[in-house]
């Protein structure tokens, strides 16, 4: 359990091992009566939302809209006031009371992450009858998410730009494929100038030098770790001329394949 700060509008919560979960699924509120007042009394409040509606905690208000997340601290007040029927993915849980803590905006718009937590509230919901570890599993990663969403970085900034959080989950899953920027801006739903633009302003390099310098990261633990010939190290990080594979690797890791793999490097 956690205080909230500056009440109502963050708390603080630890996610060193994964939450216990008390009860989770959809939520249909505003048919009956459109308000809702209750405490859980010793549970956290996950939800994720599909309606426009005001949320009051401990007295403070916060407008819900479509794709807005809200996470409320054990012993809260909370009042909703909807406008009609009103569906939510929702999570009850208790959360570890030792560890690390993280400050979380009590309602956060998730925007661009929106149909990811959606797709792990989804998959939690389904593995929760047979499977309780599992639904616990993928809720931990909705919270991880979700703190994520605003967690200051160490020099105080805000973590990354929606657009480039994508953008890297997207050359992060594909090092094996060719990859071309406008195909990563596509895939980060902004311009091949814009993506250019974040990876300078956001990482101090280029997309291209990005992905190079992530893939001989990945060609440096294969060759260091496996016992995969130098083509097939080349081929498993998207490089599949082994000339373009020994001439990269030299410069990005200062050595021929060889002698990375030897060690002398």
């Amino acid at each position: 359990m956690s205080a909230t700060i500056g009440k109502g509008t963050h708390v603080r919560i630890g996610l060193d091992a994964p939450p216990r979960v008390a009860s989770l699924g959809v939520g249909v509120h505003g048919t009956v009566s459109p308000r809702d007042v209750f405490r859980l009394p010793d549970l956290w409040q996950l939800h994720l939302y599909r309606y426009e509606a005001e949320l009051t905690v401990d007295g403070v208000a916060h407008e819900i809209r479509p794709g807005h997340v809200s996470l409320v601290p054990p012993g809260a007040l909370v009042r909703f006031h909807y406008r009609g029927r009103s569906e939510h993915l929702f999570a009850h849980l208790e959360l570890p009371s030792a560890g690390e803590r993280l400050t979380v905006p009590v309602m956060q718009d998730a925007g661009t992450q929106t149909p990811v937590l959606t797709d792990l509230m989804q998959r939690a919901v389904a593995a929760a009858p047979r499977n309780p570890a599992r639904a616990a599993a993928e809720l931990w990663t909705v919270l991880w998410r979700v703190a994520d969403l605003a967690t200051p970085a160490a020099d105080g900034t805000t973590g990354p730009h929606p657009a480039l959080a994508l953008a890297v989950a997207h050359i992060e899953s594909h090092l094996t494929a060719p990859l071309t920027v406008p195909e990563v801006a596509h895939a980060a739903g902004v311009s091949h100038n814009h993506l250019i633009r974040l990876f300078r302003s956001e990482t101090g390099t280029t997309v291209v030098a990005y992905i190079r310098h992530r893939r001989m990261e990945r060609a440096r633990h294969l060759l260091r770790e496996s016992t995969l010939s130098i083509p097939a190290v080349a081929a498993a990080v998207g490089i599949g001329d082994l000339q373009a594979f020994n001439k990269t690797c030299r410069r990005e890791l200062g050595a021929s394949p060889r002698a990375v793999r030897a060690g002398t490097a």
